[in-house]
């Protein structure tokens, strides 16, 4: 996706934030843990031209963001694309795609990205996959802000 983005102008990232957290109950069967086991979490806001478009969140069991999934925790405003896409041994899930309801953790990053648009019909879509190596998960999930359609249907520039 950011390869596509930057085709549309300038992708900037800015990190909302990066914790560790118990695992919520939504997220936890694609990923094959347990509702509470513990997480470490990035959170990020994707601005094409300086306007948001895509707030992500992406989350790994605290002992994989020591080890197999380490450089996730030295991304700062660097795409997680950068550590995902050139090595094989690295194998993506089909999408989850859904509407983002006020009870989904994406929900609550859109929140304290402060990107949550106003008004009626204003449904915010995401996606979720999984990625995984020697075993362990990184679940990355994507919502995709009113901007970033308006984005996508403007002609790529030159």
């Amino acid at each position: 996706m950011t390869q596509g983005l930057r085709r549309q102008g300038t992708v900037r990232i800015h990190v909302i934030d990066e914790f560790p957290a118990l695992v919520s109950s939504d997220e936890a069967p694609t990923m094959h843990a347990l509702s509470g086991d513990l997480m470490w979490v990035r959170e990020i806001c994707m601005s094409i031209n300086n306007t948001a478009a895509v707030v992500a969140r992406s989350l790994t069991p605290l002992n994989a963001s020591r080890s197999v999934w380490h450089a996730m925790r030295r991304l700062r405003t660097r795409p997680l694309a950068d550590i995902l896409y050139h090595d094989p041994a690295i194998v993506r899930s089909v999408f989850e795609c859904c509407i983002v309801k006020p009870s989904l953790p994406i929900h609550k990053t859109v929140r304290r990205a402060a990107q949550l648009p106003e008004g009626p019909g204003c449904a915010l879509l995401a996606r979720r996959s999984v990625f995984w190596k020697n075993n362990q998960p990184l679940q990355v999930t994507e919502c995709f802000l009113p901007s970033f359609w308006t984005q996508s249907l403007i002609e790529p520039k030159a």
